[in-house]
């Protein structure tokens, strides 16, 4: 359990800047800190910078950028803003939610222009909720990659981060924050004064007791997040007297590949194919979101879906590093026809059929999904899918012009902020409130905030 304490006689090591987690949004607020000049330590808990950012694939929305002009892509942080807000039902503080869409192309330009990240943006097919293609990733279109690069950039910058260091305690006095203490693998600990702390250790996801009590409906979804997750930031944040929002918010996903564990691209989805329960039977309108999947699959006999596509789609999924490995693990069945794919799958050949051959040409089916694309062309591709949990969304809440956390009382702390998973996000108060990209939206535009900021009094 995570604590608050008095700040001990003295401190072993004394830092200006020190960030608690080394995944998308500790490592851009060091960037952005080291800019300014600032002394900057991370302390990450895994032996590498990894996190949640890496078991994403690793794509950033963002507005308004340099990518998006050279793809003739018109973009604003109006229309990014209308769509996040869209999609969570307005539930979102519009202030965070404008603060993110104007930060998100400046942020991706930065990286690309500054520490020579090759960002580009998806353009052969749309994710649910976005009014343009907005989604910017490095080449692989892999989390792992995006966070290696940015752990690349902060070592030419001369940011040290120090590895296998998790904190524990929390030292303050009022509502000032003094320092961390970090235990070590073997079992010491160390502590460390600092003049500002940026929390950026994500949510709580990898915290089953506290997903229990706070996300009752998703509490025995597969963890697919990372275990590292286990609400500090929430919880010392509690202690110290701080607001917290949408704690039941969180990202699920809907196709994740059973029992291989795979996250299977939703441009499998988007790009007309559909998902079947175990009965070979549609339930629902696939184009609303992924993460609203999660709850709807899990709600299927055994839980478990099938995602039916085709050759066309999965030449479009194979640009993402995971549907590769898919593949390379057998998760991907082919068939011929659909009597065939009744056979490699298990499923009731007629119900399949039925399935397929009832999707419209064009106009909507039965569960309100428009259809106008190319329909599905014999070799068939299937992978059996089931719902997990990715993150929480809901945190500590944090001004938005510069993420510091706010008190109870509406003041702000003069030298605590949060970003990415560790703060509020922009998801609304559920499931369905995630449009594609909010996590690594708030990590990287919170992590950008927070490390321009300085101390209050700067």
């Amino acid at each position: 359990m995570s604590t608050v304490s008095a700040p001990p006689e003295s401190f072993d090591l004394e830092v200006g800047t020190l960030i608690i987690g080394a995944g998308a949004g500790g490592l851009v607020a060091a960037l952005a800190a080291t800019e300014r000049g600032e002394d900057v330590l991370v302390i990450e808990a895994d032996a590498v910078p990894s996190g949640s950012t890496a078991l994403s694939a690793g794509l950033i929305p963002a507005a308004g950028t340099r990518a998006q002009a050279e793809a003739e892509i018109e973009d604003s942080p109006a229309i990014f803003a209308r769509d996040i807000q869209q999609k969570a039902h307005g539930e979102n503080d519009p202030r965070l939610v404008g603060a993110m869409a104007r930060v998100s192309g400046r942020v991706i330009d930065w990286l690309s222009e500054t520490h020579q990240l090759p960002f580009s943006v998806v353009t052969d097919f749309d994710y649910p909720g976005h009014a343009r293609r907005r989604m910017h990733g490095l080449p692989s279109r892999s989390g792992r990659d995006l966070v290696d690069a940015l752990r690349g950039a902060a070592e030419n910058a001369g940011i040290d981060i120090i590895c296998e260091r998790r904190a524990v305690e929390l030292y303050a006095e009022g509502k000032t924050i003094r320092g961390v203490r970090v235990e070590r693998p073997d079992g010491g600990s160390e502590t460390i004064a600092c003049q500002r702390l940026i929390l950026a250790c994500n949510g709580f996801g990898g915290n089953r007791d506290m997903v229990a009590g706070l996300i009752p409906d998703i509490r025995d979804a597969l963890w697919f997040g990372h275990d590292g997750n286990r609400g500090e930031a929430v919880q010392w944040g509690e202690e110290l007297g701080a607001q917290t929002g949408h704690l039941a918010s969180y990202q699920g996903h809907g196709n994740v590949a059973h029992p291989h564990g795979i996250l299977i691209t939703w441009a499998v989805i988007m790009e007309g194919g559909v998902q079947v329960n175990l009965k070979g039977e549609r339930f629902w309108n696939e184009t609303q979101g992924y993460s609203e999947a999660a709850r709807v699959v899990l709600a299927q006999p055994e839980g478990m879906a099938f995602a039916i596509f085709d050759k066309r789609i999965a030449n479009i999924a194979r640009q993402f590093e995971d549907f590769k490995q898919a593949e390379a693990q057998g998760a991907i069945r082919w068939a011929d026809s659909l009597p065939e794919l009744a056979e490699v799958t298990g499923l009731p050949e007629e119900a399949l059929s039925r399935s397929i051959t009832d999707i419209p040409a064009t106009g909507e089916d039965a569960f309100g999904r428009s259809w106008n694309g190319p329909a599905l062309q014999p070799p068939y591709a299937a992978v059996k899918v089931t719902g997990a949990l990715f993150h929480t969304q809901g945190g500590l809440v944090v001004d938005p012009d510069n993420a510091r956390v706010l008190q109870r009382s509406g003041a702000t702390f003069d030298n605590l902020f949060a970003v990415g998973g560790a703060a509020c996000g922009v998801s609304g108060s559920g499931d369905s409130g995630y449009l594609s990209g909010n996590g690594l939206l708030s990590a990287v535009t919170l992590g950008w905030l927070a490390g321009q900021a300085g101390n209050q009094q700067d």
